[in-house]
């Protein structure tokens, strides 16, 4: 080629429409600090504005913790709801999110007592611990709410709701103040869940069970009074409760015998129990007595140990039904003190005083100084009952040959879900929330609410139908107090509804730390009018569950509506939070409402639930399925997903042979779109896996978008909108891109509105995967590249471009927000003028015309032409034939039933990317396959055998040689020869042979 020639067909190369655009391969964190308020602040300010108040979509907050730093479970949570948010906003709504935080309880209180060096029980100020943990809780607060923003996370941060605020503080003891006057709060001294490690009371959600924990169990004889020494024979996991012990419990549908031991003497036993004591004990038992007459046997007493006083003499025998013959020894200890099902048993017994309520045991769990062994306090007193409390109990029994055997017994057992230690049954004066008087409007509630996922009712259900009370009073600092006051002198319990409404008129007056900080016979918070002079009484120490602060947060809701009315809907569209909360948050939300609602409004027929979807996620596991825990080193944090994890490098397999390097996955910041794009690619309805396989994939997505943005971005430069082509003149290559986005479009926004973000995300993906990046743009680029910016034809491929440049935006609005916002950033102005920004538009209904029910039918059938061609050509390429795909002609050869006429063959030129097509029919008769594939001289073939997706051979493709010689401009093998010679005469430039397309084009640009 000549100089001259050179320089033609770079002046040729500058005829073409290469799609040119700034948008940048990668974020900038200059840019993403311009991007986010913008796809964050301003838009929820703006949607507030614009969009009617009467389309409002509520998401309520179920409040975080404010405490430590945020991690990759606070990410899933926050970006889920987001998501939700934005794709509710797409769809026309008015957007109500205002977070929150739960800033009470043990967990604030032990910082703020850590970070002072103050131990937990040692007398430290209320006061003082008040204000340091208010202190942390507010530190914790603005730290993770400037993470949750950093997360492109919208809402109303501005007006943020604590639960520590005066406001909520008021609006949550006037909902207490409705259920004590509804006679749903009581105070009672009965046993609790206690967690000594916490040193408070712990309602049921409050508890996990630990599957291996082990007890020091014990078969222990009790001396049946007036007795020739027959003992009863009990088996207990925790000996520590026999100092509290009052009764001994049978079954009155059991028969019990007296069996005959060498070491033990007689023991009164089940007789379907022997086989198992004999085994324990490791001797054979003799039964002298049959049968223990059972009413001689429950007309029996008894008598403990004489170290645990008075009351362990002459103890009785009951029936109970939770005794059994499937474990023990058919007898079982009764501490009504430290056993919720001993106390219920008691009952009859307790009220005539025969039995009592005894509980010898601290808040720390440790032996009291005075009931545990009143004869002797230094035996037991202060000892804790876990360790060496429950050791000297077995040793006074073996001290007194009470002590039959010993063993360990690993169970299920319940431990605090905080601090994971062990917790006891203890009876306490607590304050207690009725359950059963509103069960049946609680649970009638939940019909009407939409679970996703549907196993969340039925394990919500569960929760209610199985809890008759809720303790709601806690032994700590930092809280809500609980409303109260005693009596000095007889202990005596003072709430009403005149009480609480004057104490809390001073709440409202002097703050609700003066509780705490006023002196204690300050006669301001006595209402008056009660019988003892104000002197007489003092304001209780307990304060609420903060289960009871965080699930009154509705009133945040109901604070704008009209209470002298009975609520008619649910207060918010939707609830999310992690499975966890059907114990937590849910629980108390529902359980609080509907109280409130049947307080205030007896006489309603109807209560409804706060919520009117309740959605629930999973917990964050790594790549082996264990949760993330910092012993564990498996820790992912949020930031890492945002930057990129650096993989794992493996050592090369040897010293003297290194392995061949593998290219290394380029990190890179790509913003908190990164973070985004996981959560939405998980199914967050179940157990959500992270790490650097998930991570990478997740940054190759997101990179896929960007190129594909700025190849949409390049291919539109010199499109206007107001130039587009109506459906019906558009090519049919682009007919089939509208029918694909068509179908992506609507399954994205059912993924959407089902709340199936995983769908969305997926379909999102395999759609610029594989219908534009594989398909659509590679059928395209000749005519964006070589056709004349005025062509129909390439008009007709810019509007389909624009059509899915402008969905494609809208799809993934809700997911990557940043990089919509910009996208819009680096359109150019004119092309603008017309459009909302992405992310303010409503998803408009799609018109009819983009979804082809014939394409649909017939596209199985094009995809199968396709891959049998691209097969065919790389069959030509592996014998060094070809190389470009320009470089071949196709014939295809159809079955006659098999009808595609309504695909033009330019069409399938473009389809194929080839330079010509012909599409041929053929009968029953075999064509000869191996005939087709033949090389002589520069004529060559290449076929294959074109097969439906249902398996059925339908035709055959033929890659061949071209047929005519190449386009300078276009590479297509299209130019006459004759023509080619004729011009390779003239000009510099006709020495290089041009078509007639970008002869035309050519000639345009000179102009």
């Amino acid at each position: 080629m000549t100089q001259a020639a050179k320089d033609a067909a770079k002046f040729l190369k500058s005829t073409l429409r290469l799609p040119s655009s700034t948008f940048p391969p990668r974020p900038r964190p200059a840019d993403i600090a311009k991007y986010l308020p913008r796809c964050t602040d301003d838009l929820y300010a703006w949607q507030r504005h614009e969009r009617p108040a009467a389309n409002t979509f509520v998401l309520h907050d179920g409040p975080p913790y404010a405490n430590g730093d945020l991690h990759v479970g606070h990410a899933l949570n926050k970006i889920i709801k987001d998501i939700i948010c934005r794709s509710r906003l797409a769809e026309g709504k008015r957007i109500d999110y205002v977070p929150g935080w739960d800033c009470h309880g043990l967990p604030i209180e032990l910082k703020a007592l850590e970070h002072h060096g103050w131990e937990r029980g040692r007398g430290v100020d209320p006061v003082a611990i008040r204000k340091a943990a208010r202190k942390f809780a507010y530190k914790a607060v603005d730290k993770q709410m400037a993470g949750f923003r950093s997360w492109g996370v919208m809402g109303d941060w501005k007006s943020h709701w604590l639960t520590m605020q005066k406001d909520f503080e008021l609006r949550q003891l006037s909902v207490f103040q409705a259920m004590a006057e509804h006679g749903l709060i009581y105070r009672k001294h009965k046993p609790v869940y206690w967690s000594p490690s916490s040193g408070t009371a712990l309602a049921e959600a409050e508890l996990e069970y630990q599957d291996d924990h082990v007890s020091n169990a014990a078969l222990v004889k009790l001396k049946l009074d007036d007795s020739d020494g027959i003992h009863a024979l009990i088996w207990t996991t925790t000996p520590w409760t026999l100092p509290a012990n009052q009764a001994i419990a049978i079954n009155s549908n059991l028969q019990y015998c007296v069996a005959l031991s060498r070491t033990h003497g007689p023991l009164v036993v089940a007789q379907s129990r022997l086989d198992y004591i004999e085994e324990t004990i490791g001797e054979q038992l003799i039964v002298v007595m049959e049968e223990f007459p059972m009413s001689e046997l429950l007309s029996t007493t008894y008598s403990g140990l004489a170290q645990f006083g008075s009351e362990a003499a002459h103890r009785p025998i009951i029936h109970a039904d939770f005794v059994s013959a499937e474990s023990g020894t058919g007898l079982v200890h009764c501490a009504p003190g430290h056993g919720m099902e001993d106390y219920d048993a008691l009952q009859p017994l307790i009220k005539k005083g025969i039995v009592s309520v005894k509980a010898p045991v601290d808040n720390l769990g440790r032996f009291d100084d005075t009931t545990a062994s009143p004869g002797d306090p230094s035996l037991l007193s202060g000892k804790y009952v876990f360790e060496e409390g429950n050791q000297t109990v077995l040793d006074l029994l073996k001290s007194e040959d009470l002590l039959v055997h010993q063993h360990t017994y690993k169970h299920k057992y319940p431990i605090d879900w905080r601090t994971k230690e062990p917790v006891i049954i203890r009876a306490t004066a607590q304050w207690f929330a009725d359950i059963s008087k509103i069960r049946a409007d609680t649970l009638g509630a939940l019909d009407a609410v939409h679970f996703l996922p549907d196993s969340g009712k039925s394990r919500l259900r569960s929760f209610i139908e199985n809890r008759s009370e809720w303790c709601i009073s806690r032994q700590r600092a930092w809280g809500v107090p609980i409303p109260a006051l005693y009596h000095g002198t007889t202990g005596e319990e003072v709430l009403s509804s005149e009480s609480i409404t004057h104490i809390t008129s001073v709440i409202k007056e002097r703050g609700i730390d003066a509780w705490w900080s006023d002196a204690p016979d300050d006669p301001a918070w006595v209402v008056p009018g009660l019988s003892s002079a104000p002197s007489e009484y003092v304001r209780g120490t307990d304060t609420m569950d903060v289960w009871f602060d965080s699930g009154t947060s509705w009133t945040y809701i109901l604070s704008d509506k009209d209470s002298s009315q009975p609520q008619s809907t649910p207060l918010a569209d939707i609830y999310v939070e992690g499975t966890d909360q059907h114990r937590g948050w849910f629980q108390s939300s529902l359980l609080t409402n509907v109280a409130y609602q049947k307080s205030l409004h007896p006489s309603a027929t109807s209560t409804y639930a706060p919520f009117r979807t309740l959605a629930t996620h999973g917990f964050t596991l790594d790549a082996q399925g264990k949760k993330m825990s910092k012993s564990l080193g498996n820790v992912i944090a949020p930031s890492q997903i945002i930057a990129g994890i650096e993989p794992a490098t493996k050592p090369s397999p040897s010293a003297m042979a290194p392995a061949k390097k593998k290219q290394k996955r380029d990190n890179h910041l790509l913003g908190p779109d990164a973070l985004r794009m996981w959560v939405a690619g998980s199914e967050w309805t179940k157990d959500v896996v992270i790490s650097e396989k998930v991570v990478s994939s997740v940054h190759n997505a997101l990179d896929k978008y960007r190129l594909t943005f700025k190849m949409l971005l390049g291919m539109l430069a010199d499109f206007d909108p107001q130039a587009a082509v109506p459906y019906s003149k558009m090519a049919r290559l682009d007919q089939i891109a509208m029918h694909h986005l068509h179908c992506t479009c609507m399954a994205v926004r059912k993924a959407y509105n089902d709340l199936e973000f995983h769908k969305a995300a997926g379909g999102i993906y395999r759609w610029v995967a594989m219908d534009l990046s594989s398909f659509y743009f590679e059928a395209i680029k000749d005519t964006i590249y070589c056709d004349k910016p005025s062509s129909e034809r390439r008009l007709s491929a810019q509007t389909a471009l624009h059509n899915i440049f402008c969905q494609l935006q809208e799809m993934l609005g809700p997911i990557a927000p940043l990089l919509i916002e910009e996208t819009w950033e680096y359109t150019p102005e004119r092309y603008k003028i017309g459009l909302e920004p992405p992310l303010k538009r409503i998803w408009k209904e799609l018109p009819e015309s983009w979804y082809d029910r014939q394409l649909e039918e017939l596209l199985p059938t094009i995809m199968a032409i396709n891959s049998s061609v691209k097969s065919a050509q790389e069959a030509a390429r592996t014998s060094k034939l070809m190389g470009q795909s320009l470089a071949s002609d196709v014939t295809i050869y159809l079955q006659r039933d098999v009808d595609v006429s309504s695909i033009p063959e330019e069409t399938w030129v473009e389809i194929l990317v080839v330079s010509n097509v012909h599409v041929l029919g053929y009968g029953e008769e075999r064509m000869n396959l191996h005939g087709l594939n033949m090389q002589s001289g520069r004529e060559w073939s290449r076929a294959t055998e074109i097969v439906s997706a249902a398996g059925q051979k339908v035709g055959l493709a033929v890659v061949q040689s071209p047929q005519r010689e190449k386009c300078a401009r276009c590479w297509k093998y299209v130019v006459e020869h004759a023509g080619a010679k004729e011009r390779s005469t003239s000009s510099d430039l006709d020495e290089l042979a041009l078509c007639g397309r970008c002869t035309d084009a050519v000639a345009e640009f000179q102009r």
